[in-house]
């Protein structure tokens, strides 16, 4: 078990596998806690004989699980949701530990993926298949909704708890087997959860946990007994991932970037706008493929209305270790991330926007070694500059002024990324075409994140995704089911 004392002492964190953790005898990683910067344990990287070892547990124990009633699977889901919520403290203490992220956001993220969880437990629900009687004389026809097998999940570091928790579950529900390949910056959390599901009942091998980087991932991917691969993270990777797993004819979800924009129009609530906006940018550090990164502005007078009523708003945000009560913004999760970030800084003032506030030197009272920035606004923003056309993945925020709402939806369907957008208008018909027209997977209306709820499903557009079936609610059923469809004619019995 992985402990609650970890800020005290070194760990390493094992794999898990058959029901058994497995300590790594090969490579080691270190793992940093962000807000001081210091190395708080390890994880070791699983080579291709442990990958092949949880691979194999997972594939003998296919036989049994994907026998088990959906209504048998639903109650041992329902145990594991009972123990997430009885857990909920730890695993948000781990969570805050290993990522940075503050308390409260630690709490908001492992709820929505225990939403997930809580949709899974209704699965009898939602396997049950069509039936049509006398589509030809006598002839009946049915659908059937069966488990593919091993599937593998490969999660990023920003959501320690909440993509996990979007995968094997479901996975699991649909009768199928999992690997989880958690992110090796933050792994401890998905460790917990996968010893949980065991608590609940869980049988061994149905879910286990191989820890590692790209040699690991790789493994997984190439591994004959793999059904389907399902991955969070940059579109780069994203598109690694799915022309690789998908070459050895795997089923694959490939989740990529994003450059979510808003659209502030010039009857829009401005108050309400610019405490949304200040929250999608900055929450979560920035680090989240949801997060606004820009805002257009319709008019240059909104612009400066909303830029004077954010300034307040960001200088005056609580910046320090997630564990702390009032914080706002805990730290970037690594040291590069956080040279990465800073260096976009110095590129959005050297192509020549106007950075309004910049966090850059930031340096928290007390822990002058953590991975803190401060937030960050740049104003007059180019949709040629990089800042503009490559997605940060940190707490800084663009202000693109334009004439009009046509340029500012065009704008948005020329970005190469579909994730996330949004409009704060108090127009319903331009809210309308907004939705109909933008070339976007995940649209908000005086939302600034439309995550959906759980029993929707996740999934953005372009180079935000590859592969055409989203994360979790209905769209998961048919990732994690293959369709089979019966047709059937009965004749009587001759008689003696």
């Amino acid at each position: 078990m992985v402990s609650e004392t970890q800020h005290s002492m070194k760990y390493e964190v094992p794999h898990f596998i058959n029901g058994k953790s497995v300590l790594s005898a090969d490579r080691k990683l270190e793992l940093y806690n962000p807000a001081t910067g210091l190395v708080i344990g390890h994880v070791g990287v699983a080579n291709k004989q442990s990958v092949d070892q949880a691979v194999q547990a997972a594939k003998i124990a296919f036989s049994t699980w994907s026998a088990t009633t959906p209504s048998q699977r639903a109650k041992i889901l329902f145990r594991f949701k009972m123990l997430l919520e009885q857990h909920r403290d730890q695993l948000i203490h781990l969570i805050t530990q290993e990522h940075g992220k503050t308390l409260s956001e630690a709490k908001g993220s492992l709820q929505r993926g225990m939403d997930v969880v809580d949709f899974t437990c209704n699965i009898p629900n939602h396997l049950k298949s069509a039936y049509a009687s006398d589509v030809g004389t006598g002839v009946d026809s049915y659908s059937l909704y069966q488990p593919l097998g091993v599937c593998v999940g490969i999660t990023p570091f920003n959501f320690p708890a909440m993509i996990p928790l979007w995968m094997f579950p479901m996975a699991m529900a649909c009768g199928n087997t999992f690997v989880l390949k958690p992110s090796e910056k933050d792994p401890s959390c998905a460790y917990r959860l996968v010893e949980l599901a065991k608590e609940a009942g869980v049988p061994d091998g149905v879910i286990n946990i191989v820890n590692g980087d790209k040699e690991t991932v790789d493994a997984l991917m190439t591994h004959p007994d793999v059904q389907a691969v399902s991955f969070v993270g940059s579109s780069a990777v994203a598109e690694y991932i799915y022309t690789t797993a998908a070459s050895h004819h795997k089923r694959v979800q490939a989740f990529g970037g994003a450059k979510n924009h808003c659209i502030v129009m010039p009857d829009a609530d401005l108050d309400r706008a610019a405490d949304a906006l200040v929250m999608a940018a900055y929450d979560c550090a920035g680090e989240r493929c949801m997060a606004i990164s820009v805002v257009i502005a319709v008019g240059d007078l909104v612009a400066d209305k909303l830029i004077e009523k954010m300034k307040p708003l960001i200088t005056n945000m609580q910046i320090g270790p997630g564990d702390l009560s009032g914080i706002q913004m805990g730290p970037l999760v690594t040291r590069q991330h956080l040279e990465k970030v800073k260096s976009y800084i110095e590129i959005g003032k050297q192509e020549g926007a106007k950075l309004v506030i910049d966090g850059s030197q930031y340096k928290a009272e007390d822990h002058a070694n953590g991975f803190f920035i401060g937030a960050c606004l740049f104003d007059d923003v180019k949709p040629n500059m990089r800042i503009y056309r490559e997605e940060i993945f940190g707490p800084v925020l663009s202000i693109v002024r334009v004439p009009d709402f046509s340029t500012a939806l065009q704008l948005i369907n020329e970005h190469e990324y579909g994730n996330g957008t949004a409009i704060f208008t108090n127009d319903g018909y331009t809210a309308r075409t907004f939705v109909d027209e933008v070339q976007v997977g995940m649209v908000g209306v005086n939302v600034p994140v439309p995550v959906p709820v759980a029993y929707h499903s996740f999934g953005g557009w372009k180079r935000s995704i590859f592969s055409d079936i989203g994360m979790y609610g209905k769209d998961a059923i048919r990732f994690y089911t293959k369709l089979k469809t019966v047709t059937q004619r009965w004749f009587p019995k001759e008689s003696s």
